[in-house]
């Protein structure tokens, strides 16, 4: 298990190094040839102090006339030397910003643009706000370990191995004292880092979670309030947050008493070698400059061995965001076998014919394996033969659903709430694929037809609306980019939303955010159904679109729909019995089996299932 999460965490590292490397190769080199002059130029400090005590400040100071000529020659050098690595370092940090924004950029488009071709079950199966910590939370540790932690890392290793190197041409001795101290550092830091960077880890698992019930309860505050769940919503939320607050704690605990544990085995390191320096000095083996520079090498090896040890808790805890972020980008998309897709027809002499122009009529595309291509008109007939369905494998909800739709038709589902209505539909949409049966459109198994031309053909009213931050123009227009504000107008009045619509501040031109903040649930409503009635579907689903509006609502919402549904085969799901009456079919659900089916008249005179639902002998619920 300990080899798996070692070989994840270099899978992990050498993917981000692959979207680093594949950008930005000439920054990446100029970065770490910055890294080592600024590296250098610290060593080069040190050994400085030596050469000026010994070779320039000594002999003055037992001089009758000093000439401070050399020295300060010598110093102006030294400054420039020094220039010259802020200049580098300024480089490599303004880079790594670069570099780093990028980096993310890049992650973030490939996020949303992967997250867009995930199928229903992903989001239906995964808290939001979890999904939402993983675009902030993880992306912002990312950000932190690139643009400041591994350049600091690679700029301690870099200035470590210079002093190292330097201290042994200085004195082997003293060097081997600060190595001691060294080992004695590395089992400290192995032992706190290593504890806290496993706290700083479950501390971003924690912290998804307390994201994901935030947005839970931001999205159902009305529901809290109605069935007054504050207190219990508090005290849950009492409990997520304080497991995030203890895996914080910890994490900072150990991360906190990391560096002064490090600096104070360094500054014991410093003693011991001012001490011997001086004993070594005393016997004519050391010189004064020597022991000084030695001193400040001390510090300049253990001070980057401190900040590595630091930095090392962002780095796992970047890493650990990173692998949640692979996991996102890692999903398996939505899959799409099929090749039939949806065309601009032409119809002469009763042959189809595909046409470059937006006609009106529509046909499926249908390429055979022999070569040929062959065209069916698209009539929106769909048919269910022996289908079995379920969530799980090994769980099926829906069986042996046998029905035909004809072109035209209205076939409306009752039953009780799970009897499996909006599975039906979900399956016709192919946001769920069957694992037993078939079910064709216009004769043609819906497996072979692209997903996207499927869905195009539909339309979709839902009874909770998703509107947009935008005008109501461009709402209307969602499902038809090109659609002119000619027929986004039309598309409204079909759906009776233009008289409000004409009464707003600014009309169709009005800008809504929060999901329709500010309009009832039945303008919401009313707007759905223009947005479908502008795509013009010859299939229309309407999942108890008016169940959660008043009956003075209802009744224009139900005229708009009645517009919608001329000519169109129409599937209709409702509660309110009163809405299918006029339906062609209607099929009586249960435990996800077709009970009943028939007209109203017939069911009623069957005076079985449907009858006790319409009469209330039977509760739907």
């Amino acid at each position: 298990m300990e080899n798996k999460k070692k070989t994840s965490k270099w899978a992990t590292i050498k993917r981000l190094l692959g979207y680093v490397v594949s950008t930005y190769k000439l920054q990446l080199v100029v970065v770490l040839v910055s890294i080592i002059i600024s590296a250098l130029v610290g060593v080069a400090g040190i050994e400085f102090i030596k050469y000026l005590i010994d070779d320039f400040i000594t002999p003055l100071l037992g001089s009758q006339n000093p000439d401070y000529t050399a020295l300060f020659n010598v110093i102006m050098m030294m400054a420039l030397v020094y220039l010259v690595g802020v200049i580098a370092t300024y480089i490599y940090n303004r880079l790594m910003i670069n570099i780093s924004q990028g980096v993310l950029n890049k992650i973030r488009k490939q996020l949303f643009n992967h997250m867009q071709k995930l199928p229903i079950r992903y989001f239906d199966s995964r808290p939001h706000g979890e999904i939402m910590s993983i675009y902030t939370n993880d992306v912002d540790t990312l950000r932190q370990m690139l643009s400041q932690s591994i350049p600091q890392v690679f700029s301690a290793i870099v200035s470590m191995v210079t002093v190292l190197i330097s201290m042994f041409t200085t004195n082997v001795y003293l060097t081997l004292v600060v190595l001691a101290m060294v080992v004695i550092m590395i089992f400290v830091s192995k032992y706190l880092g290593g504890n806290s960077s496993k706290f700083f880890v479950k501390q971003q698992e924690d912290l998804g979670k307390v994201d994901g019930y935030i947005e839970e309860m931001m999205e159902g505050q009305k529901v809290v309030k109605v069935f007054n769940y504050e207190e219990e919503s508090k005290k849950k939320f009492d409990a997520l947050n304080e497991a995030l607050c203890d895996s914080n704690t910890k994490a900072n605990m150990y991360a906190n008493i990391l560096m002064p544990c490090i600096m104070n085995i360094g500054n014991l390191g410093y003693v011991l070698v001012a001490v011997i320096g001086g004993m070594l000095s005393v016997n004519g083996i050391l010189s004064i400059g020597s022991i000084a520079a030695f001193l400040q090498f001390v510090k300049a090896f253990t001070n980057p061995l401190g900040q590595v040890s630091q930095q090392m808790n962002s780095i796992v805890m970047a890493l650990a965001g990173a692998e949640r972020i692979f996991e996102l980008i890692d999903e398996e998309v939505e899959m799409d076998e099929g090749y039939v897709t949806l065309v601009n027809a032409k119809i002469e002499d009763g042959k189809i014919t595909e046409s470059k122009e937006r006609t009106g009529v529509w046909a499926w595309k249908h390429p055979h394996k022999d070569g040929r291509i062959t065209y069916t008109r698209l009539r929106g007939q769909v048919e269910f033969e022996n289908v079995q369905f379920g969530y799980e494998e090994n769980k099926k909800i829906l069986h042996d659903i046998t029905l035909t739709a004809k072109e035209g038709q209205k076939v409306s589902f009752v039953g009780a709430t799970g009897a499996g209505k909006t599975t039906i539909t979900n399956l016709i949409n192919r946001f769920y694929d069957i694992q037993e049966g078939k079910i064709r459109y216009d004769r043609i198994n819906i497996r072979k037809i692209k997903k996207d031309d499927l869905r195009r053909s539909l339309g979709m009213v839902l009874q909770d609306t998703s509107l947009f931050t935008g005008t109501i123009k461009d709402n209307i227009r969602y499902g038809k980019l090109d659609a002119t504000d000619e027929e986004v107008i039309e598309a409204a009045k079909l759906s009776n939303a233009d008289k409000f619509i004409q009464h707003l501040p600014q009309g169709y031109d009005t800008v809504i955010t929060g999901n329709g903040e500010g309009l009832s649930q039945g303008q919401r409503q009313l707007l759905s159904i223009a947005r479908a009635a502008l795509n013009n579907p010859p299939v229309l689903i309407l999942d108890e679109a008016t169940s959660s509006i008043d009956t003075r609502t209802e009744k224009i919402v139900q005229e708009g729909m009645d517009k919608l549904m001329k000519g169109r085969t129409v599937f209709v799901i409702a509660h309110r019995l009163s809405t299918i009456r006029n339906s062609d079919l209607i099929m009586v659900l249960d435990h996800g089996r077709i009970m009943e089916r028939g007209n109203h008249d017939e069911l009623i005179a069957k005076k079985g299932m449907y009858y006790g639902l319409y009469t209330g002998a039977i509760e739907i619920d």
